[in-house]
């Protein structure tokens, strides 16, 4: 019951911060600023807020399964390479969900589950945002939109995850990764070579 109320008072807390945030008319999240706080449930109901994971470096991952630009990461066991390469090196990383009831990507908790072990995704954890409130806070545009953040609760990356604006799977071979690029930086303390990319894909379906 104790652990049932503090999931709850997590993700209260965090939905509370996003709306006022977003009054301000701009994004929350920006390269070099504090990454904003937020909490989600997994599909278990399970809350997870980015506090929980401070000190260490974070990936945020957009996703939309139905999308043929996630599909060519996920098809081509590419997104899944990186999520099990990062992840062993201690990187927390979570994929988030903010398709909305009834657009495209959405589903119901109970079946991501399954979907994730379809795709043999292995991310950290999948966070479910159907309303969008987290998306936004991070204007989170696309599906893949990749925002990184460092040890030090900073964003340090967003944008693309490479420099293929392509669904095309055949440009993975020679792809630059911005994502691999910029952790490595982040765990060898160097300056990350690009901190900002336009992000491509599918429109996050709010």
């Amino acid at each position: 019951m104790k652990t049932l109320v503090r999931n709850l008072s997590l993700l209260t807390a965090a939905l509370m911060i996003a709306p006022a945030l977003l009054a301000e008319g701009e994004p929350a999240a920006k390269v070099g600023t504090l990454a904003p706080a937020f909490a989600l449930p997994d599909p278990a109901g399970t809350a997870h807020s980015l506090e929980q994971y401070k000190g260490k470096i974070v990936v945020l991952e957009w996703v939309n399964y139905d999308c043929p630009f996630v599909k060519k990461h996920y098809g081509a066991d590419a997104m899944q390479s990186l999520q099990r390469e990062l992840t062993g090196k201690g990187i927390v990383w979570l994929t988030i969900c903010s398709s909305a009831p009834g657009k495209q990507g959405h589903y119901e908790a109970a079946k991501w589950p399954g979907l994730v072990a379809e795709r043999k995704a292995a991310p950290s954890v999948v966070l479910l945002d159907p309303d969008g409130k987290v998306g936004k806070l991070y204007n989170a545009k696309t599906t893949p939109h990749m925002f990184i953040i460092g040890t030090d609760g900073k964003l340090a990356y967003q944008g693309a995850i490479d420099d293929k604006p392509s669904f095309n799977p055949d440009t993975l071979k020679d792809a630059r990764n911005y994502v691999r690029e910029a952790v490595t930086a982040l765990l060898d303390g160097k300056p990350l070579p690009v901190a900002e990319t336009q992000a491509y894909g599918c429109s996050v379906k709010y």
